[in-house]
């Protein structure tokens, strides 16, 4: 199974082309993309990452995106572009958190595991999940505000991993156990992505949509309407 994996979720993204099957893996190309260039950059860096291997688009066999937490604009021109291209060529979608992916990548299976993110504001995305041998049972995603988080994180069971060094500092200050890990980049995704692809857990192109987990300025600071 050919595969294009796509993480527009922070400053720094990343596309993959990638393939495999239900026993192996190779990520054939890893592309990365700066913050604030996705809209301009994404569709040639597709275009670019199938050319240079020899593939053509029609070859493409699915799409793996990661739906959110993180920058709205990010999250809306990742998802977009992707739902696009699905319906265009007709190929399966399967998203994926960022949260749910730091801890698939870095957590111990069979085990609990929280993600921490930081969401900026001085909050933080915390996402809760139960590891198995063919991925990860969410637990519950939330925001809170850092501090707030920090008082309550000896309660949680299980590891605690974030790729984030503010974060990891923050914490490690209060006296809170958490293990600074290695950023997840579209490689991982598409990794992940394909055992999702692969036992059906596949994406409604048409009704997908992104995973914010907090609302955006425009709905936080909008006039309510009389």
């Amino acid at each position: 199974m050919l595969l294009i994996a796509i993480d527009t979720s922070g400053r720094k993204g990343s596309v993959t082309l990638c393939r495999g099957d239900a026993d192996s893996f190779e990520a054939v190309q890893l592309t990365p993309l700066e913050g604030g260039t996705y809209s301009a950059r994404l569709i040639p860096a597709i275009s670019s990452l199938l050319q240079q291997n020899g593939f053509d688009k029609k070859d493409v066999d699915g799409f793996v995106v990661v739906s959110g937490p993180g920058s709205f604009t990010g999250l809306r021109v990742g998802l977009a572009t992707v739902k696009g291209l699905c319906e265009v060529l007709q190929k399966p979608l399967a998203t994926l958190s960022m949260l749910e992916a730091v801890a698939v990548t870095n957590g111990p299976a069979k085990e609990t595991v929280s993600t921490v993110l930081d969401a900026g504001r001085g909050e933080v995305y915390l996402g809760e999940y139960r590891l198995g041998l063919g991925g990860a049972s969410l637990e519950r995603e939330y925001i809170v505000k850092m501090a707030e988080f920090a008082g309550q994180a000896g309660r949680l069971g299980g590891e605690l991993l974030t790729p984030d060094a503010s974060v990891a500092e923050f914490l490690q200050s209060a006296n809170v156990r958490i293990r600074q890990v290695t950023p997840v980049q579209a490689d991982q995704i598409g990794r992940i992505g394909l055992r999702k692809l692969l036992a059906g857990a596949v994406a409604d192109v048409a009704s997908v949509d992104v995973n914010y987990i907090r609302r955006s300025d425009a709905e936080m600071f909008s006039t309510p309407k009389p």
